[in-house]
């Protein structure tokens, strides 16, 4: 009898919990998406309704549903900030601000971090320090969540960034743990085809590359040591598209002074299992950052710090924002300096350079990287 009346209190408080849910006006947000020097999105999300699902066991768990609200907001003026309010009930929980970005060239911040993933205590810390530099935006190299396809994982995604991202701009990048999932299209409102895009703010451009692409899952009778094989055949005719892309955005944009690129698998790994993958990375990619004068690209993947230079393009692995660090097993020849620590990334972009200070997770700057700016046409 006592086991049954303990069974019927954690009932009964799930019920309330789940009550509670539903009083709340927003779910996630508000936050900021697609903004520009005239036009930005808001987003919001409600509680729409719940399903229940039982294993053989007996155990049970809740999904919740989420319905998506954005609205698009145009003939905004340049480098201006902007107070709104999704709720207009005289509460503070549908409101935030949002600043434009500027039409001239003047000197800007942001923030790029990297797979923030599980560790949630983690990503708040950094999230707190992130919050201190005031960026215009920021960037997620990907791995935003551990599961992409798990909606309780989205839940703390947004609960730890509530507070930022309803006065910041968020871009994301595609990674493997986002599972291509039909929620990170829901939640997200992205330029381009939402897969890979880019943005421009004074005289920076920045691009944000796909590198897991449309991969379909290895069928169960592919004999062993095909999947390999299996998995470059079913993706390489999507990255081949993103590559003509990435090289026509590219030419279009030889005046800008500064190039940021963002993927989410590395192109120089120190971890010794992922060397001979970031190596076919390079081997697709070939010399494009090389011939196109690119800075600096950016990825996650690989969760610690590391900084390569090669042929002038800066490659950082930039991962330590929430996800188990790894152990750093193979230097490489192009190492400058690496490092088992959380992190993010704050980059001040100035008029004839750029500076990228790398904080740990207590705010203490450990590596400091100046870029000079390109020389245009």
């Amino acid at each position: 009898m006592k086991k049954a009346v303990k069974i019927l209190f954690i009932f009964s408080f799930f019920l309330i919990q789940v009550q509670a849910q539903e009083d709340t006006k927003i779910a996630f947000g508000p936050y900021i998406q697609q903004m520009t020097t005239k036009d930005a999105t808001v987003c919001w999300s409600t509680f729409d309704a719940e399903l229940t699902i039982s294993d053989p066991e007996g155990k049970t768990d809740t999904i919740r549903k989420y319905k998506q609200h954005k609205i698009h907001l145009a003939n905004l003026k340049p480098d201006t900030k902007y107070s709104y309010d999704v709720l207009n009930d005289g509460t503070n929980e549908g409101k935030g601000t949002l600043t434009t970005f500027p039409d001239s060239i003047v000197p800007f911040n942001f923030v790029a971090i990297g797979d923030t993933r599980n560790r949630h205590d983690i990503h708040k810390k950094i999230i707190n320090q992130v919050m201190k530099k005031n960026p215009r935006f920021i960037v997620n190299s990907g791995d935003l969540v551990a599961n992409g396809r798990s909606m309780s994982d989205w839940e703390s995604f947004f609960e730890v960034n509530h507070d930022f991202m309803r006065n910041t701009p968020y871009y994301p990048v595609l990674g493997n743990h986002e599972k291509d999932s039909p929620y990170y299209y829901d939640f997200f409102d992205l330029p381009n085809n939402e897969r890979y895009y880019y943005f421009t703010v004074g005289d920076a451009l920045f691009v944000v590359l796909d590198s897991e692409g449309l991969r379909a899952t290895v069928p169960a009778y592919t004999t062993d040591g095909a999947e390999d094989q299996f998995w470059h055949d079913s993706g390489i005719e999507y990255l081949n598209t993103q590559k003509e892309w990435f090289e026509k955005v590219l030419n279009l944009h030889k005046e800008a002074g500064f190039v940021f690129v963002f993927q989410h698998l590395p192109l120089y790994s120190v971890k010794k299992s992922r060397v001979e993958e970031s190596k076919a990375a390079r081997k697709f990619w070939g010399d494009i950052f090389e011939r196109h004068g690119v800075q600096v690209f950016l990825n996650g993947h690989d969760h610690h710090y590391h900084h390569a230079l090669d042929k002038g393009t800066h490659f950082i692995t930039a991962a330590g924002a929430g996800a188990p660090l790894y152990d750093i097993d193979a230097i490489q020849p192009e190492t400058v300096n690496s490092r088992k620590i959380e992190h993010f990334v704050n980059v001040e972009v100035n008029k004839d350079n750029a500076v990228l200070h790398v904080i740990d997770i207590d705010g203490k700057e450990f590596d400091t990287i100046e870029v000079q700016r390109r020389k245009t046409e």
